[in-house]
C-alpha cells in the first residue's frame, strides 16, 4: 500500500516569508520607509491575543513596522469605527487587520466595510470580494490564497482538474472556489447539507475541506491519487485519557492510503495564513506607493 505525501506547509511558509523579506528590503530602498501593518484587537480572548503576538513578531522579522491597537471588549461601535478611520488615513500604515471575532454588540460586517479596500489585507471587504469574484486584481483572503500556493507547488498547472470545496464561508469556501475557477478548475462548492457528500468528494482531483467539523471527510471518500488541502482546526478530547488534540476536517490517517498528497493539521495550511498576510501587506504597500507588483509574489 502506498502512503500519500504529507505537504509541509511550515517549510513553504518559511520560504514565502523569506521572499517577502527580500521584497520588503527592496521597498525600503525604493521608498525610504518600511511597509506598515496595523492589527486591532478588541477584548482579551486568549487565542486571539496569542495569534496577534505571533503576527507582530513575524511582521517585524520580515522587516515591516508592526502597529498594535488593543481596545477593551466594552468599546462602542462608533469608537472602533473612529479608530479604523484614523488608520485609513495614517500614511505609515499599508495594511489594516481587525482580529475576529468581535464582541456581540459590534457588527463585524460594518467594521470590515469601514476599512479602506486598498488596506484590507484580510481580503474580506466587499470590494475585494467582488473583484475576486469577477476576476479582477484584488487583495485575497490569506487562507485560501495560501491553499492555492500549496496546490500549485504540488501539482503545477491546475487547469482542467475537478475541485470540490467543502465549506461555503466568506472567509475560506467562497474565495477558494473563485481562486480555483481562476486556475481553470471545474469547481463544486459542497457543504454539510450536500446530498451524498461522499460521492461528490470522491470525484474530485482536488479536495479543500473547510467545513469546521472534526474528521468529517472520511478516507474512503477520497478518489485515489487526489490532493487534499485540510483547512480545519478542531479541538477534540480523547475519551481514554481526556487530553485535547487538534485535528482537521479530514480523517488524515484513513486518507493517507488514498491521496497523492495531503496537508497535515497542524503544520499544513495554518503557517501559510500569516505568511500570506505579510505578502498581502507588501502587495498593498507597493500599490499605495505606485510601484508594480512585488517580484515573485
Amino acid at each position: 500500500m502506498t502512503i500519500g505525501k504529507i505537504i509541509d506547509g511550515k517549510a513553504f511558509a518559511a520560504t514565502l516569508r523569506d521572499t517577502v523579506g527580500e521584497g520588503v528590503a527592496g521597498f525600503v530602498e525604493a521608498t525610504g520607509r518600511k511597509p506598515g501593518l496595523a492589527v486591532v484587537l478588541v477584548g482579551e480572548d486568549p487565542a486571539s491575543s496569542v495569534y496577534v503576538r505571533s503576527k507582530g513578531k513575524m511582521t517585524v522579522a520580515a522587516g515591516m513596522e508592526s502597529f498594535e491597537f488593543k481596545r477593551p471588549d466594552s468599546i462602542g461601535a462608533e469608537d472602533l469605527l473612529d479608530l479604523i478611520e484614523e488608520l485609513n488615513h495614517d500614511e505609515r500604515i499599508d495594511g489594516i487587520l481587525v482580529q475576529l471575532p468581535l464582541p456581540g454588540h459590534i457588527d463585524e460586517a460594518v467594521v470590515i466595510g469601514a476599512i479602506d479596500p486598498a488596506k484590507d489585507v484580510d481580503g474580506f471587504h466587499v470590494v475585494n470580494s467582488g473583484k475576486l469574484a469577477t476576476g479582477q486584481e484584488a487583495l485575497v483572503p490569506c487562507t485560501p490564497l495560501g491553499c492555492i500556493m500549496l496546490l500549485k507547488d504540488e501539482l503545477g498547472d491546475l487547469s482542467g482538474l475537478e475541485a470540490v470545496v467543502v465549506g461555503r464561508s466568506n472567509i475560506v469556501g467562497k474565495p477558494m472556489a473563485a481562486l480555483l475557477l481562476a486556475e481553470s478548475c471545474t469547481v463544486t462548492i459542497a457543504h454539510s447539507r450536500t446530498r451524498d457528500l461522499a460521492s461528490v468528494v470522491h470525484r474530485a482531483d482536488i479536495v479543500v475541506a473547510a467545513v469546521g467539523r472534526a474528521e468529517m471527510v472520511k478516507g474512503e471518500w477520497i478518489k485515489p491519487g487526489a490532493t487534499v488541502i485540510d483547512v480545519g482546526i478542531n479541538r477534540v478530547t480523547d475519551t481514554e485519557d481526556g487530553k485535547a488534540r487538534i485535528v482537521g476536517d479530514v480523517a488524515t490517517a484513513e486518507a493517507l492510503a488514498h491521496v497523492r498528497a495531503i496537508t497535515p493539521v497542524p503544520g499544513g495550511v495554518g503557517p501559510m495564513t500569516i505568511a500570506v498576510l505579510l505578502r498581502n501587506t507588501l502587495v498593498a504597500a507597493h500599490a499605495r506607493a505606485g510601484l508594480g507588483k512585488p517580484e515573485g509574489l
